[in-house]
């Protein structure tokens, strides 16, 4: 059981390094920080033994390494006030909506939904 939680971390301590390496591509800076806290909390948590804690924290590693994979993204000003932003394929891509401000929003009706500053000043 040990040997395969043991494997596991180390497992996750090498992907969390090779998303590392893959996310702040040529920025060495981010790199080196990275680096060094990914380190931190690994020999922080060497002498930890109870394995639901090593289980929890396998868990934890696994979702910042995929925080850092689909979320961070980086920008760089190729001319002043212009910025370039590297987008992986493994980057979320949500649907962006232009703000209309012309836009008909439909008025609900509200006689059974009273307002919320109504509810306070009953509350008082």
């Amino acid at each position: 059981m040990m040997d395969n939680l043991r494997r596991a971390v180390l497992q996750n301590f090498k992907k969390l390094h090779r998303t590392r390496l893959k996310v702040f591509a040529g920025d060495y800076r981010a790199l080196n920080a990275a680096r060094l806290k990914i380190n931190e909390e690994y020999k922080k948590n060497k002498a930890v033994q109870d394995s639901d804690a090593i289980q929890a924290m396998i868990k934890y590693s696994e979702e910042v390494e995929q925080e850092l994979r689909t979320q961070v993204i980086q920008a760089r000003e190729v001319k002043p006030g212009v910025f370039e932003a590297r987008i992986t394929e493994d980057t979320v891509k949500l649907d962006n909506v232009p703000f209309d401000e012309n836009a008909d929003i439909p008025k609900k009706s509200r006689r059974n939904q009273p307002c919320c500053q109504d509810q306070e000043s009953k509350k008082q």
